[in-house]
């Protein structure tokens, strides 16, 4: 089964020489109309997970369907591979099956609109952009059950089919589509959108055909990619030695159905001019919904992001790559659950993929690792009928936490894992919600120490005005974000409610139809990042600024051994001594400090938590 595209042009084009000033221009305009991608989008939508935090991702791509620009590299090849059916101009393809397009997209929440773009009758490139739908139907509102076992609880899913073809929107189609959400004006807003960005790049495409000939236009692209390949093969090289293998494990907490922590292993050989990666040794696919069913593209894709990121970043990272990277997941294993596995909450995995490649690839360079830090993006879900009118409400919203400390610096407190996200405003929150924002401050000393400091997490205490439901998603409410060089863990997430007759309910990190009251208040206190390098060669001057400012206490002060009371005043004689006995006792510090070994985090688990301990995963 495979797409047949539909050209009416004659002759194929001819490759030809692309001067630096013309692709330097392409490759700008290619840029810009990715941004403009995103703002049609942001100007049209109406869900506040688009709208206000920008959970959405555009692409532009190739003939082939290969990546030039874009955000989060879905695998078009892989949607054409599965998709059985003639594609034309005027053609826009819909899914949100990830079974169906080999974990192109990753749950059902999300909605993938795919378009070819004609010039002549003939493709000279892809637009994609998929948004995650704040509601796609389901047992349970935003349609991301933690106690999910298949996908078919989590809503409508959507084979990849054409919404419109040759123009025409198949509006019975859509229609049925709408029927199974909560609020199908939100979906079709936000769909429009996802279309009408997907349409502006064509155009801006055809434009760049116009001015500058198809031929030099495919020709960039080639050029582009090819600059890419010959980047990251010297980089591969250059990072890693011949015939070494590289690993690291890090852990999921739990699968929201008691089962946990999930390992999570990526191993790395360089073979020539080639890279295996290799998911191998992970545990098997997870009864809950936490599985991360990911594309070998997008493994490689964010093998890709991670590297040229923090080894050189003014390399524009495409596709070009790809031939260089070969990669291994097993079958019914956490990275590629079987048919039909629940999804909806592979935002876990998704970040912790960054941890792993920041442990595995930092090995090879110390100096250039990074610490865990905020790897997930927490969900907090509020809805209900409101009182009187009984008017429906939804909130689907994303959380932040810490950003781990790095090479350069400080991690930043409460941000987001993925740098194009943003808070929803308080004052939108309040305006459209029945809630009020009683707290949203960072939690002092949550972040790790060391000689830069890991990001805070934060608190943010949503005070409800109607009756409810609520669900959450976070993780790293058992193991810890690991500190490196010297750094210490940063602080695990937080949930509970003070309800407003008194009593305190502590929840799981993944729970939804928590029943709410009028007057009762959520702490959604998030996870802090990992310090990176020596706390006791933080500048004490720093570290008593950061009293004065509410990001440490004084007493966390301590762990950079410094001396300080609650105005910030550092007591310099008690500061040298105190480091002086610290470096005296201390162990050496290690490459990485992940924590208590997890026999012992499971052994004092309801003790420190509240809730009870996972019990190890089983094969499915």
């Amino acid at each position: 089964m495979m797409a047949q595209i539909i050209e009416t042009a004659g002759a194929p084009l001819t490759a030809v020489d692309v001067d630096p000033v013309t692709l330097d221009i392409i490759e700008n305009a290619l840029r810009n109309a990715r941004h403009e991608m995103d703002e049609v989008l942001f100007r049209t939508a109406l869900s506040p997970g688009i709208r206000e935090q920008h959970d959405e991702f555009p692409l532009i791509g190739d003939p082939q369907g290969r990546m030039v620009v874009g955000q989060f590299g879905l695998s078009i090849p892989s949607l054409l591979d599965g998709f059985d059916g003639t594609i034309e101009e005027g053609d826009v393809l819909l899914t949100s099956d990830p079974y169906s397009c080999d974990g192109a997209i990753s749950h059902a929440n999300d909605w993938l609109v795919v378009m070819p773009i004609y010039v002549d009758g003939r493709v000279v490139g892809w637009a994609s952009m998929f948004g995650h739908m704040s509601d796609v139907g389901g047992k349970t509102a935003c349609s991301m059950p933690t106690d999910a076992r298949t996908i078919f609880e989590e809503g409508v899913v959507i084979p990849p089919f054409k919404l419109y073809s040759k123009g025409v929107l198949n509006e019975d189609a859509l229609r049925i589509i709408l029927n199974q959400v909560r609020q199908p004006d939100w979906n079709r807003a936000d769909l429009n959108g996802l279309i009408a960005a997907c349409r502006t790049a064509s155009r801006r495409i055809q434009e760049l055909c116009a001015r500058f000939g198809t031929e030099t236009y495919t020709s960039a692209l080639e050029a582009l990619l090819l600059r890419n390949h010959d980047a990251m093969r010297i980089l591969l090289a250059t990072l890693f030695e011949d015939g070494e293998t590289l690993t690291f494990s890090d852990y999921i907490c739990d699968d929201g159905v008691g089962f946990g922590p999930y390992k999570l292993t990526l191993s790395l050989t360089r073979t020539g001019e080639k890279v295996l990666l290799d998911f191998s040794g992970s545990d098997p696919q997870a009864q809950g919904p936490i599985n991360y069913f990911i594309n070998e593209n997008l493994a490689r894709m964010f093998f890709g992001i991670y590297l040229i990121t923090v080894a050189d970043p003014q390399i524009l990272w495409n596709d070009g790559f790809y031939p260089l990277v070969d990669v291994r997941i097993p079958e019914k294993s956490f990275w590629k659950p079987e048919y039909p596995a629940a999804l909806n909450a592979r935002n876990h995995g998704i970040g912790r993929i960054f941890d792993l490649f920041g442990g595995l690839l930092g090995q090879r360079t110390p100096e250039l690792l990074n610490a865990a830090g905020f790897s997930s993006s927490p969900h907090f879900m509020y809805s209900g009928h409101k009182t009187g009118t009984g008017e429906w409400f939804q909130l689907y919203s994303i959380g932040f936490g810490g950003v781990p400390g790095r090479p350069i610096g400080d991690g930043p407190d409460g941000h987001s894992l993925w740098p194009s996200f943003t808070n929803i405003p308080c004052e939108f929150l309040e305006s459209y919600y029945p809630l009020r924002i009683e707290r949203w401050e960072t939690v002092a000393d949550t972040g790790g120490a060391g000689l830069h400091r890991g990001g805070n997490g934060v608190d943010v205490a949503y005070r409800f005005l109607e009756p409810g439901t609520i669900a959450i998603h976070d993780d790293r409410w058992l193991t810890y974000p690991w500190g490196v060089n010297g750094g210490t863990p940063g602080a695990r997430g937080r949930k509970w409610i003070e309800r407003a007759d008194g009593s305190v309910q502590t929840l799981p990190s993944k729970v939804h139809d928590v029943p709410v009251a009028p007057g009762d208040l959520l702490h959604f206190v998030t996870w802090g990042g990992g310090g990176w390098g020596d706390p006791l060669e933080r500048d004490p001057a720093l570290v008593a600024l950061e009293v004065r400012r509410g990001l440490v206490s004084a007493d966390g002060a301590r762990r950079y051994g410094v001396a300080c009371d609650d105005e910030g005043v550092v007591d310099e004689e008690a500061t040298a001594e105190l480091r002086a006995s610290l470096r005296e006792t201390r162990p050496e510090p290690a490459v990485f400090d992940m924590g208590p070994p997890l026999e012992e985090i499971l052994a004092r688990c309801e003790e420190e938590t509240g809730l009870p301990a996972p019990r190890p995963p089983v094969r499915v």
